[in-house]
């Protein structure tokens, strides 16, 4: 009996890999194509058009994106968002997406083991790690290492506001 479970939850995970992989191809597009191939990033890919940025992440990099999932944009009070993408705010949008972003490339592994780092608006993010737990300025990475040709995607719950 406990052979078929542990065959069970092989064939399971063996599955749910597979389709993980397919989702992001393994490092074989940008960082915009992997994001768009993930599917949960409609509202940060909609920002980063606004903002212009868009063209950069498809650039040679490498980047890390601390990209925050549609259910994080959710999180964001009423309007804000709206507010955000109106012309007349696109560098202030810039300037938060920009804080999402550190340049080169920084790992899982690497990200377990540093307290900070320096975000391309000038910027640093704090870094905290407790348990299994890694946060980024209190957003909780829900998922880490999506790899992308030209650098990484760490998935967060919310949206990070810099000061």
């Amino acid at each position: 009996m406990k052979l078929m479970t542990w065959l069970v939850v092989g064939i399971f995970l063996a599955g749910v890999l597979s389709c993980t992989s397919s989702a992001y191809q393994g490092g074989k597009t940008d960082i915009i194509e992997t994001a768009r191939q993930a599917g949960s990033f409609k509202t940060l890919l909609s920002a980063l058009e606004a903002a212009g940025l868009t063209e950069t992440l498809k650039g040679k990099g490498p980047f890390t994106v601390f990209a925050p999932n549609d259910d994080a944009f959710n999180r964001l009070p009423a309007g804000t968002l709206d507010e955000l993408l109106k012309a007349e705010n696109k560098e202030k949008l810039k300037i938060i997406l920009a804080y999402h972003v550190v340049p080169g490339t920084v790992s899982a592994q690497d990200l377990k083991k540093v307290k900070s780092a320096p975000t391309v608006n000038g910027q640093h993010l704090t870094i905290a790690v407790q348990g299994e737990t890694v946060t980024v300025d209190n957003a909780k990475v829900v998922s880490m290492g999506i790899r992308a040709k030209n650098g990484r995607i760490h998935i967060l719950d919310s949206v990070m506001i810099p000061q």
